[in-house]
């Protein structure tokens, strides 16, 4: 089997879409080796090498004005290519497909990671939106079959755009393999010495957002009286500036913030921690929590969305507008000796559905089944 991905943000995105597509691509790479694999993406400066050049064809633009503006090509370019090309499925990873690829016949599929943008559109530049919903909304209306990464979203694509669910396929994520390595004591040490951490600390992993809610966590804290320190790692945004002031104005200690983070140091971090509290209001998915499971820390997040198709029976639910019934959550985790290990026990349980192999599996079953 041939396969094309648009493989921008596997190349130039460290972050979300990027380590989906990256952990996804890396485990056909490896489980499916027989298969060819052609990746379209712009060249540049910079490009996250995660694979040998053995493994896939990388293709980019060819012509001057494509190489000048590669959303130009990336719109409308790669279909051309594609076309010429002629692979058996074209699958567009970050809810997108070129134009006119519909006049192929390569068969298509889209993964659509979230539309949170139309449920909380106060959250995004008007702009934004209207980007982000004609992409989608195009991708939806003219790709052979869908692809949600949890039932939420599907839900979702059936709310938002009109899909009937026959078109959608539920397909969760996994996480980096780097995760399911067990660190050692001595290198858990060697990071909490590198990262200036405590012994002993709760952990946030997420973009300093509104929508992230730390905020809230802080306030929990607050209210818990619980005296861990809880260390941040993620990228501020505006919003950081509305907690650290509550932080300022609150005489508030023990908040750590981290930036710039190695992901190979991430583990080891997770690792480290007594809880990872995750409280936000809503999420395509929530990386993160898998995350967090599979590093054996027993996981607080949040009520509804895709929370508990993340989480598994095994985390603790709160109302993530409720900073006390947060604060009673986290309680129950530190002060109870017999509730970390059970929630750690069914975590990992749970965890095992994510795996890549599987995961990797249920998308060739998929790209089988439109290829007949």
């Amino acid at each position: 089997m041939v396969t094309g991905f648009d493989a921008k943000r596997a190349f130039h995105n460290r972050s979300g879409l990027g380590n989906y597509s990256r952990n996804l691509l890396k485990s056909f790479f490896r489980y499916y080796p027989e298969n060819e694999y052609i990746l379209y993406s712009p060249a540049g400066k910079n490009m996250i090498e995660f694979a040998g050049r053995e493994n896939y064809i990388l293709k980019s633009p060819e012509k001057p004005v494509h190489r000048a503006f590669p959303s130009l090509w990336r719109t409308k370019g790669i279909s051309r290519q594609v076309i010429k090309d002629r692979p058996d499925i074209f699958h567009g990873l970050s809810s997108e497909l070129p134009l006119s690829l519909e006049k192929s016949k390569v068969k298509t599929l889209v993964t659509v990671h979230d539309l949170i943008y139309l449920r909380y559109p106060a959250l995004y530049r008007r702009i934004d939106r209207d980007i982000y919903y004609r992409k989608t909304k195009y991708a939806c209306v003219y790709s052979d079959h869908i692809i949600a990464i949890s039932e939420q979203t599907k839900s979702d694509i059936i709310n938002y755009m009109g899909v009937i669910p026959s078109r959608i396929s539920v397909i969760y994520q996994d996480c980096h393999p780097s995760f399911y390595n067990t660190s050692g004591s001595r290198e858990k040490e060697e990071i909490k010495r590198k990262y200036s951490l405590p012994g002993n600390y709760l952990l946030y992993v997420g973009t300093i957002e509104e929508r992230k809610n730390l905020l809230n966590l802080i306030k929990a804290l607050e209210i818990s009286n619980i005296d861990i320190p809880l260390v941040v790692v993620g990228r501020k945004t505006s919003y950081f500036k509305t907690v650290n002031e509550y932080i300022k104005k609150n005489r508030i200690k023990n908040i750590i913030f981290l930036e710039e983070v190695e992901n190979t140091d991430l583990p080891s971090i997770y690792q480290g921690s007594s809880c990872f509290i995750y409280p936000s209001v809503f999420e395509g998915f929530g990386i993160p929590i898998i995350e967090a499971l599979v590093s054996a820390v027993p996981v607080i997040t949040s009520k509804g969305s895709c929370f508990r198709e993340a989480g598994g029976p095994g985390s603790l639910y709160i109302d993530p507008d409720n900073p006390p019934e947060l604060a009673e959550a986290l309680l129950k985790v530190t002060g109870d000796t017999s509730v970390a290990p059970l929630m750690i026990s069914k975590g990992k349980e749970h965890a095992k559905k994510f795996r890549a192999e599987l995961i990797a599996g249920r998308y060739m079953d998929l790209y089988r089944s439109l290829t007949g």
